[in-house]
């Protein structure tokens, strides 16, 4: 079965953290609840209620700020084994229904129900099965989108929110996905939604029409990727946990050459903590790290290191490619730069330590750690690295 023909189900649960507190304290049920922060003030709020959302709360937002909008906000600690608990358990059960179940976070999954649903309004049936399901089994709500591939499915489940069920075709395009802002296309970030109005492109719509060409003059790949996804195409297939990839890779086309180390450097880093927090989410660790270099001239090298020891630790990879990107580059302007991470083995076969642990090793997991927490509660844009940031080069790369 082509890609074209297949059914795909996006299931997000409904402002999970706060759903699962409501169930173990019931008398909060229905109140502004937000998870996050402290009772002081301090911190960010990770999950709002949608009774707190009626006030203008929304996640990402600082606590205080929180408070001043609404003074009798419930402000709970995140219980993060809880929550990963009661996920589990959702993802155990979608796995009863199709063995194609690709957790995408903690309270979202994608399903691929080809199988079981012969038609769109088959699919429909099963998406209020699961939905009835999951209330009756864990006493929560969900939003399921239905489309032909990831993509559709995914934006399809925010449409309708909380508790929705919306199906978005090819044919859906042009009324309920092309008329909306060009920032929420799923993979399009707040830096490229800026620069896509500046050119006129302000809806999806807009990017969908765009001449490819233009894109690509001003984005490289990436702008094939943006014309695209605006037009519903995705070619990603649902993966199960059995079906882990072989290896992890990220690269970027620079607008312009890259002549400047300090530049070149900062994209380093933010490729090697993509693929890392990519790596970590895949619960596995990899053994060699390549680094990917195509020049002005079109002249492209790939260098790889494998490390003694495997690891999923984003600051013993970056050093690792930084020396390959030392040693191998000698000035020329830079097209493209990729790190692609292989050699990879379950997460579960152990990390083996050095028997003389570097103390920048342990400073490196615990912020790894930290960076994984906040973007697994508020998304993978909540938080950057200051290096790439401060050298502007903070992007999109594209996934291989």
């Amino acid at each position: 079965m082509s890609n074209d023909a297949r059914i795909i189900f996006h299931i997000d649960m409904n402002a999970f953290f706060a759903a699962v507190e409501e169930l173990d304290h019931p008398e909060y049920r229905g109140q502004p609840i937000i998870v996050g922060g402290d009772p002081d003030g301090r911190g960010v709020v990770s999950t709002a209620s949608y009774a707190a959302r009626q006030w203008g709360i929304h996640s990402g937002m600082p606590v205080a700020r929180a408070r001043a909008l609404c003074p009798q906000v419930i402000i709970l600690p995140v219980n993060m084994e809880r929550y990963r608990a009661v996920s589990s358990q959702l993802m155990a059960y979608f796995r009863t229904l199709t063995p194609l179940v690709e957790p995408f976070s903690i309270d979202e999954a994608y399903l691929d129900m080809t199988g079981l649903a012969q038609s769109w309004e088959h699919a429909i049936a099963w998406a209020k099965t699961i939905k009835r399901d999951i209330k009756a089994r864990f006493g929560l709500t969900t939003s399921v989108g239905i489309g032909p591939n990831k993509l559709l499915a995914k934006m399809a489940s925010g449409m309708e929110k909380p508790d929705g069920l919306v199906v978005l075709r090819y044919q859906d395009l042009p009324a309920k996905l092309w008329p909306l802002p060009v920032d929420e296309l799923f993979g399009i970030g707040l830096a490229t939604a800026v620069t896509l109005r500046k050119i006129g492109l302000a809806t999806i719509g807009d990017l969908a029409q765009a001449p490819v060409d233009f894109l690509t003059r001003r984005f490289g790949s990436y702008g094939a990727k943006l014309v695209a996804w605006a037009n519903g195409r995705d070619t990603d297939l649902v993966l199960s946990e059995r079906e882990r990839p072989e290896s992890i890779g990220r690269e970027t086309t620079f607008r312009t050459d890259l002549h400047d180390p300090d530049a070149l450097f900062g994209h380093l880093l933010w490729l090697s903590d993509a693929v890392c927090t990519r790596l970590r989410q895949e619960r596995m660790l990899c053994r060699t790290v390549t680094v990917k270099l195509r020049f002005a001239d079109f002249r492209t090298i790939t260098r790889a290191h494998t490390l003694i020891n495997a690891t999923d630790v984003t600051g013993q990879i970056h050093r690792a490619a930084k020396r390959l990107l030392q040693e191998h580059w000698q000035g020329s302007p830079v097209r493209l730069l990729g790190v692609t991470l292989s050699g990879l083995q379950e997460k579960s076969a152990g990390r083996q330590m050095a028997f003389f642990p570097d103390p920048q090793d342990k400073q490196d997991i615990r912020l790894d750690k930290a960076l994984d927490n906040v973007r697994e509660r508020c998304g993978s844009d909540a938080i950057w690295r200051a290096r790439y940031l401060l050298t502007g080069s903070r992007g999109k790369g594209e996934d291989k």
